[in-house]
């Protein structure tokens, strides 16, 4: 009278523990490649923005015939303003006498 239903069809409890446990270790893997590629990342940005700040030196000193003084020298004309020359992980770009360096905050 009572037809049983044998449908074994889709994931037990256990199955979807361990599939959680596997995403799980895999995230814990992750996260600390990723922290460690951010810094590279934000120290090769600011090595790029040096050389720029360096190319807009080298141009100014081709229309002025002389070194810039400061970075205030290159605003507007090569840099739109001195906040440009901060970069993302907080050290600073200076110019000091036609010579660029990277200042630690």
């Amino acid at each position: 009278m009572f037809k049983r239903l044998n449908n074994q069809s889709g994931f037990t409890l256990i199955e979807m523990m361990i599939v959680l446990l596997v995403i799980s270790v895999l995230i814990l893997l992750a996260i600390p490649n990723v922290t460690k590629r951010a810094a590279e990342i934000d120290e090769t940005g600011c090595d790029a923005l040096e050389q720029m700040v360096e190319g807009q030196v080298q141009a100014y000193k081709l229309k002025n015939k002389e070194n810039p003084a400061t970075a205030a020298a290159l605003v507007p004309d090569y840099l739109e303003s001195e906040n440009d020359l901060t970069c993302s992980d907080g050290r600073t770009i200076v110019v000091t006498n036609g010579e660029v360096s990277i200042s630690n905050p």
